[in-house]
């Protein structure tokens, strides 16, 4: 059977008056690769901002391993083992790559293993360990994603959120990006995927949402969605 890591039960979440989130109630299971998708605007990214803090929700609840995370603090919830990958990178432009991932690290109160896990980073991402001391800023777009997704790795997160990691990338550093999504989770570490091109984010899930103007409108066995006429015709251009 498996287990429950995270559990979001039917919250909402506005901006001003604007009701972006209205009711929605999602699981990840421990182990698994957990997508949404869905269109512009349909509240994907606003999600992964209430799950990790940057917001609140007006009601409704959200668990992480059996404890309450809804309002808690953005740093509290990163030191509960929960870390995002944010929307367009974020990396801090006029720091080198090995500043970024030790900021990664800043909430590990234990500085063991520090250096393992950098050692680690530069293994699954060679080009940043070429990259070591350049300003973050002057890497292209697939290195700075590469170097946001080893910067949330340093702080050791059973949950990963990922927030629209294929944004503006080249299709061929696209698949790239995907292929380390996978062995991320295999090595054991689960993950939420916010993602655009659900193509490929179906592809490599377990489980899937759909999210319509801030509600849940399907969901289930992620390759069982990619197959249905439904999400072919309206995500997959058939």
């Amino acid at each position: 059977m498996a287990k429950t890591m995270l559990k979001v039960d039917n919250i909402n979440v506005y901006y001003g008056a604007i009701h972006a989130l209205k009711g929605i109630s999602i699981e990840v299971n421990e182990g698994e690769i957990v997508t949404l998708i869905g269109a512009n605007g349909a509240g994907k990214s606003t999600t992964l901002r209430t799950i990790s803090g940057l917001l609140k929700p007006k009601n409704g609840q959200i668990s992480f391993e059996g404890k309450s995370i809804g309002g808690m603090l953005a740093q509290n919830i990163v030191k509960l083992g929960i870390s995002q990958v944010p929307e367009g990178r974020r990396v801090f432009a006029h720091m080198s790559v090995q500043e970024n991932l030790e900021l990664g690290a800043f909430i590990r109160k234990d500085s063991k293993g520090i250096k393992e896990d950098m050692d680690m980073v530069f293994t699954r991402f060679p080009r940043l360990a070429e990259r070591r001391t350049q300003l973050a800023g002057t890497l292209s777009g697939g290195e700075q994603q590469m170097l946001a997704m080893g910067r949330a790795l340093m702080s050791r997160p059973r949950l990963l959120l990922m927030d629209e990691p294929s944004m503006g990338l080249a299709p061929l550093l696209v698949k790239e990006i995907f292929s380390i999504i996978t062995d991320i989770n295999k090595t054991g570490t689960t993950i939420l995927l916010v993602e655009q091109n659900a193509h490929m984010a179906l592809s490599i899930a377990h489980q899937a949402y759909v999210l319509e103007t801030g509600r849940i409108t399907l969901a289930g066995d992620a390759k069982e969605l990619a197959a249905s006429e439904e999400i072919r015709k309206a995500y997959l251009g058939g």
